[in-house]
């Protein structure tokens, strides 16, 4: 799909509120809340957006510019509203191509990511356009937040305060360090963040590269190595040496996910194992057992006991990584082409530490079965993934909140705690209607919460909770300033 460029929403001169809802994100997950609140919004309701970046819709997910970039769904499973499943398909289909594919054939192509943030921010603009609410767009950053009388007054990176009577954090995605001692020590043009697009792309062709990381951003920089037609060895270093799995035609075994509910991790395991043999019986591949999934990914971790969850974390959240967070057939094809050529080859172990000699990196590696193995590469990309404790996301905000007593750690130490609505928990326990979490935020009570699939469905849950939230009076404005 041929990248199209839009208008984007332009900053506006706001005064400090009152607001009926504050944003704080405009990612994906922020986006698409203030989308829906414009949508359901039936009165003259102002709604405030903190998002300093200068492009809306851009968070990591879809920040890149990179052709070779691809959704990891297909078109016809990404829109942006429940109840409108054809609508990224009906906004892909009305860009006009010389060459492109019909419609029912675009359906199962997987696009260029980077349109994907170029539809979201379309779909606001329309419909701020249509809406009788108004949406004002703060280029700030919030790093504090207070309870006020029973709305929140949130303070900017400037010092500014506004008032809000409901808020949602959206504040999206950080990448872990990378895990070796030495790594601050190394020089920028060295140490690279698989997130770091541009970066990536001027890797010079020859250069030996090691990535940290075998999940999906570890694709994304293989993919612009081989376009840039990278010569240069590319090894790849993880703790279980999975990769990625591609999708395949679409196809749901039927099999009953009710009975799967009421197992432990255990008989979980056995009875997906078998499914997948019946599925290949049926002449379905694998991929049928996690599309029949699909839906219930919540509920299958919920369900489970505490103790399973923490065995889950431990021993099988890799294995379900890999088959549940697939990628398009084409990745796939490039990836195991390069290591069937040998240019490519995967590591299982643990980075140690990294130092400069001369002009090239020395790693120390410690691999699975207990040998220390040394290598030596031109660049190193973190590539470890998003980081799920909110106490190490050096986000201040979160930091505010904890510190607060606003927020608590979420299950596990991941993510915050939260209400089965998204509400956040406070560290005595009480639930507080008006702050919701949505995404990653809510990953150690849902796992399954960073797809477009659940990051709709909490946007447009998040946006008609504070909805009815009453707007913060001229009394409680006064009181804040």
């Amino acid at each position: 799909m041929t990248h199209v460029v839009h208008s984007r929403p332009q900053p506006v001169e706001t005064n400090d509120g009152p607001y009926g809802i504050g944003i704080i994100g405009g990612g994906a997950g922020g986006v698409l809340t203030a989308l829906h609140a414009l949508r359901l919004a039936r009165t003259p309701v102002r709604i405030v957006l903190f998002e300093p970046a200068p492009l809306l819709a851009k968070g990591v997910a879809y920040a890149t510019t990179r052709a070779e970039h691809l959704l990891n769904v297909p078109v016809r499973r990404m829109s942006a509203f429940d109840d409108a499943p054809d609508d990224f398909l009906d906004y892909a289909a009305a860009i006009p191509l010389a060459d492109g594919p019909d419609r029912d054939a675009l359906a199962h192509t997987y696009a260029e990511r980077r349109c994907y943030g170029d539809y979201l921010a379309t779909r606001l603009q329309q419909a701020r356009d249509a809406s009788p609410a108004s949406l004002e767009i703060r280029r700030q950053r919030v790093t504090g937040l207070q309870v006020a009388d029973g709305s929140y007054r949130l303070t900017t990176e400037e010092g500014q305060t506004v008032l809000c009577a409901g808020v949602v954090l959206a504040v999206g995605n950080r990448p872990r360090p990378l895990p070796a001692r030495g790594a601050p020590d190394l020089p920028a043009t060295a140490r690279l963040e698989a997130w770091d697009f541009d970066a990536i792309g001027d890797i010079p062709v020859d250069a030996d590269v090691c990535i940290v990381g075998s999940g999906l951003s570890m694709v994304d920089a293989v993919l612009t190595m081989a376009q840039n037609r990278h010569r240069g060895r590319v090894h790849v270093l993880s703790r279980h040496a999975l990769l990625p799995l591609a999708h395949t035609a679409y196809a749901v075994a039927g099999f009953d996910v009710e009975a799967l509910l009421r197992m432990d991790l255990r008989g979980r395991i056995r009875f997906l194992r078998r499914a997948a043999v019946e599925a290949s019986c049926q002449r379905l591949p694998w991929q049928a057992v996690m599309e029949r999934l699909r839906p219930h990914g919540q509920a299958l971790w919920q369900s489970l006991s505490l103790p399973d969850q923490r065995r889950f974390l431990r021993h099988a959240a890799r294995l379900w990584d890999v088959h549940r967070h697939r990628i398009a057939p084409s990745a796939h094809a490039c990836i195991a082409a390069m290591r069937e050529h040998g240019q490519l080859r995967l590591h299982r172990g643990r980075l140690d530490t990294v130092v400069p000699v001369g002009p090239r990196i020395r790693l120390s590696l410690r691999m699975h079965d207990g040998r220390s193995q040394q290598l030596d590469v031109d660049r190193i990309i973190n590539a470890t993934g998003v980081e799920m404790r909110a106490q190490t996301m050096r986000n201040p905000l979160l930091s505010d909140l904890l510190g607060r007593g606003h927020a608590q750690p979420g299950t596990h130490g991941i993510g915050i705690k939260t209400a089965r609505n998204g509400s956040l928990v406070d560290a005595n326990g009480n639930t507080q209607a008006g702050l919701i979490a949505i995404g990653s935020l809510r990953i150690g009570c849902l796992w399954e919460s960073i797809a477009v699939p659940e990051l709709r469905g909490q946007a447009e849950a998040a946006a008609r909770q504070l909805l009815a939230v009453r707007s913060p009076s001229p009394a409680d404005m006064a009181a804040a300033r």
